[in-house]
């Protein structure tokens, strides 16, 4: 029982940490009557958290009953899809906020008229499309497969899981990993090449600090998005090379999918802690009751209200005798083989 716990501290946490940071930035968003563009940003990557993590009680659900699926094809397919998609979607909004933190600090005034809260939900709206083609394998091989205890598990069914599953890992791996972290690591390598390079102040201090502000919390963001997802997809990796997967390899395979979840859970209290106005509204949030205390809509140092499956999918949680179990199915966080 202990993943099923850890599965369900951070479900809790996660939808609470999110469900914050979308209720403060709407309440800033009327105060203010505009949102900035990394509040669009944040915005939508706390609503992809929250449907990533929507599907947590599914995959609990599964780990408790021993990869057995009880809630039909239809929902097997859905949810896997709907996990699947909310990874590679905050994947990519990661990829973009670094673009546009690179727009913002190394080119100001030269794409001003680019970073334009319309830009900013037309490139998020794009990603949403991007992401549901991207995840046509899941959509079409996603199923029912028979146990051998007699009950049903949902897995990702690859016609020819010999040769398709090696191809499907590596599709996942460079779509969903390798292309956005390289993106955003050459994105900040440039950010922070500029800023070492930069002598001259610039005309508006405070504009410059606040820009420092939402940079380093983009960094930060990545980060854990690369501490969190690294685990599970060098597993993925090595798992292609593994026959016949130990008790071991298979423990470490569901702490590498909570690690995964537990980057959805740790975003928002990382825009918490390092947003000065995601801090002031949360206070005041806290405090509904002073409600002749009316806070200025000015925006704070960073300019922003800061706040990736395991698609259900049958994740063999019955260790000892789930070694093919594992190479069909899909975890709840990414398609697994």
């Amino acid at each position: 029982m202990l993943m099923p716990s850890i599965f369900g501290v951070i479900c809790f946490f996660g939808i609470f940490g999110n469900c914050i940071v979308v209720y403060i930035i709407v309440r800033k968003t009327k105060q203010c009557c505009q949102q900035t563009v990394p509040d669009i940003f944040i915005f939508s990557l706390s609503i992809a958290d929250l449907l990533f993590l929507l599907g947590m009680p599914f995959l609990i659900h599964q780990l408790v009953g021993n990869g057995s699926w009880w809630f039909g094809g239809p929902m097997c397919t859905v949810l896997t899809a709907l996990d699947s998609n909310s990874q590679i979607v905050s994947t990519y909004i990661l990829t973009v906020m670094s673009l546009d933190r690179y727009l913002a600090t190394v080119h100001p005034i030269r794409f001003k008229h680019v970073r334009t809260p319309f830009m900013a939900a037309a490139a998020v709206a794009l990603v949403w499309v991007f992401s549901l083609i991207s995840i046509t394998p899941v959509w079409i091989y996603t199923g029912l497969m028979r146990l051998k205890d007699g009950s049903v598990g949902c897995a990702l069914l690859l016609p020819n899981p010999a040769t398709d599953t090696y191809w499907f890992t590596l599709y996942q791996f460079v779509l969903a990993f390798a292309l956005p972290l390289s993106i955003i690591c050459g994105v900040f390598f440039k950010i922070l090449q500029n800023m070492s390079a930069t002598v001259a102040p610039l005309p508006q201090h405070s504009r410059r600090l606040r820009k420092r502000k939402v940079t380093c919390m983009a960094v930060a963001i990545c980060l854990a998005f690369f501490i969190c997802w690294a685990p599970y997809y060098i597993l993925q990796l090595v798992h292609l090379g593994v026959q016949r997967p130990s008790f071991s390899f298979l423990y470490a395979y569901n702490i590498a999918i909570s690690m995964g979840y537990a980057n959805s859970c740790i975003n928002p209290f990382i825009y918490i802690i390092l947003s000065e106005t995601c801090k002031r509204q949360f206070n005041v949030a806290s405090r509904p009751f002073h409600r002749d205390l009316r806070v200025a809509p000015a925006l704070a140092p960073d300019g922003s209200v800061s706040l990736r499956m395991a698609a259900i999918t049958s994740h063999p949680s019955h260790l000892q005798s789930s070694g093919k179990l594992l190479q069909r199915t899909l975890p709840v966080t990414v398609a697994v083989h």
